[in-house]
This record gives C-alpha cells, structure tokens and sequence, in this order.
C-alpha cells in the first residue's frame, strides 16, 4: 500500500488529486488546472463572437461566471479531459453507447481506470498491478476493491447519483504495478475519512452496504432457524409415529394368547418323533419275521408312549400321537 500514490484532501482540490491519483505522481497543480481552465473559456468565448459581439448571446455569455472552474477549487469534466487528452487518454462517460463503455458495462474489470463526481466531488478508481483500489482522496489511505465488488461499486455509485467515466488509452506502468503483481496487497480494514462530510459524501453507499448485509445476513438466519424448526418437526413427527407403531406393536403382543407359542413348540416333538417312528418301521418291513415285526412295533409304540408322557405333554398332545401312530400301524 505505501507504494501507491494518493494526495489526501486538501480544500476544494479534489479535481487535482483526482488525476494525480490517476496518473500516480504529482503531475497536476491548481495552478495548472486553473491554466487549463482560463484557455477553455477563451475558446468558448471566441465561438460565442461568431454570432457577433453585439448579440444577446454573446452578452448573457460574459454577464455568466465561468463553466470550467471557479474560486472553491472546483474544475469541470472538460478541464479533466483536456489534462489527460496530454498523456493520450480519454475520457468516455459510462453509460455512453461507444464501444469502451460498452466494455466497461459488461465487464468493468475489462478496463483501466474510472474517474467518479459527485456534487462536485471527483475521484479516481483505477486498477494496479492486478487489484481495483479506491483512491478516493476523503480516504485516508487506498481502499482495495476485489474484482467482484468493483460492478456492484460502481452499479451504486451510479444509483446514488453519481457520474462515471471510463479512462480509455494506455496508463504508464508505475513502481506500485510492480510491486503489486509481485506482492498483492491485503487489508483486513478499511481506511477512514478525515471528516464527518467526506462521510456523509462518500462512505453513505458503504453504509447502506451494511444495512444490506446486516439485512442479508438476518434473512439468512431467519432461513436457518425455519429449517431448523421444520428438521425439528419432521423428528417430532417420525418419532411419535415410531412410539405410536410400538405401543400398537406392545398393545398387539399382549392381546396375543401365549397358547400359539406353546402350540407350535409342542408340535415340533411330535413331528420329529412320528418320522423317527415312520423310519423304524421301515427299517424292519424287510425282516421276515411278522410277528417278531409286530412285537417290535408294539414296543416301539411303548416306549415312545412313555417318551411323550415324560415330556410333561396333556391329553390332547397325546391323543394326536396315539392316531398318528395307529394310522402308521395301518399302512402296508
């Protein structure tokens, strides 16, 4: 930042520091611009002698006090864009339909530099090394504009009645491009202005940048805690669903009679001991002895008696193996 040149406000000179913020060094004097100044209304008044100095015209123009520049410091657009038609650069207002400032409105960053008025007001914005910075001479020091910022800058500046030039033709290359493209420039704050009017004058779309965010940043968090509390409704929900389907599930269990389980563990034994049976028989269908078979098969029927009552099985378990066992009995 010490490597960029800029002239800090002194009186109504803002015209002269503007362009020598613009050009980097101190080209321009009041003096000067005064000079500048004086031969523009001496042009002016040599075409006004054209319709004859006798002319109404010609007369109001003389009474009038002069457009260019007056005892405040004050210079006009045309003083500014004689200075700088000596270094091969031009001045095109922005919302112009030439092509320069078609460029700029498309892409602002497509170009150099921008000279900015406003009541009377002119400062530079002009891009270094591969930064924007504002060079504003109410600041007390050179404010970095990033790329993405520099459009919306300069969309408010111009919404908040102010004028805007693009600097067309080739800027010298200075000692701050240099160093800045070696080493950019970071600045976690912003400069602050030397007065409480260059406040009100230049820092009022600063202002309302904050009041923007500020505003931006409470609709974001209302939106976050909308979210929040329908995330949070959406659990509340799932979960009363979820404890609803297991007091129903809880509830279901209970009306349930305990005698199905018991059914089916009661079946799975006797199942197991009918095909048991069912193969012992088999087994001895080839012997040759029937009576010796039928003596088996008695036994078998005995044991397997006394098997289920030992299993602590009721009546109605037992009578289902004894059929079981009688219709097996009768099967060639």
């Amino acid at each position: 930042m010490e490597a960029i040149f800029h002239e800090k406000q002194e009186g109504s000179l803002c015209a002269q520091h503007c362009l020598n913020a613009l050009l980097q060094n101190h080209y321009f004097t009041a003096v000067d611009l005064a000079h500048i100044a004086q031969q523009l209304d001496e042009r002016e008044r040599q075409h006004m002698m054209e319709g004859g100095i006798h002319s109404h015209e010609y007369q109001n123009f003389l009474e009038q006090p002069s457009n260019n520049y007056d005892d405040s410091g004050f210079f006009s657009i045309q003083v500014l864009q004689e200075a700088v038609r000596v270094w091969g650069l031009e001045l095109i207002p922005f919302r112009s339909q030439n092509p320069f400032a078609q460029a700029a409105q498309a892409d602002p960053t497509s170009q150099q530099a921008y000279i900015c008025n406003f009541r009377q007001h002119w400062f530079c914005v002009r891009k270094l090394g591969n930064q924007w910075f504002n060079l504003n001479s109410l600041l007390t020091g050179p404010e970095l504009i990033s790329n993405t910022y520099l459009s919306l800058f300069l969309t408010q500046l111009q919404q908040e009645g102010y004028s805007l030039f693009v600097v067309v033709g080739t800027l010298a290359d200075t000692e701050a491009d240099q160093l800045l493209r070696i080493m950019p420039a970071v600045q976690p704050i912003k400069p602050s202005l030397l007065t409480s009017e260059g406040q009100d004058k230049v820092t009022q779309g600063e202002d309302d940048d904050d009041q923007y965010l500020q505003k931006a940043l409470e609709e974001s968090r209302q939106l976050v805690e909308q979210d929040d509390m329908a995330l949070q409704k959406a659990l509340n929900d799932s979960m009363t669903g979820y404890i609803d389907e297991s007091l129903k599930q809880g509830l279901f269990e209970e009306m349930s009679p305990p005698a199905a389980h018991s059914s089916s563990q009661k079946t799975c034994p006797t199942e197991e001991l009918r095909q048991k049976r069912l193969a012992f028989l088999e087994k001895q269908s080839s012997s040759s002895s029937s009576q010796a078979e039928s003596s088996t098969v008695t036994k078998k029927d005995s044991v397997l008696d006394d098997g289920l009552k030992g299993t602590g099985d009721e009546g109605s378990d037992d009578e289902m193996l004894k059929q079981a066992l009688k219709m097996s009995m009768e099967q060639p």
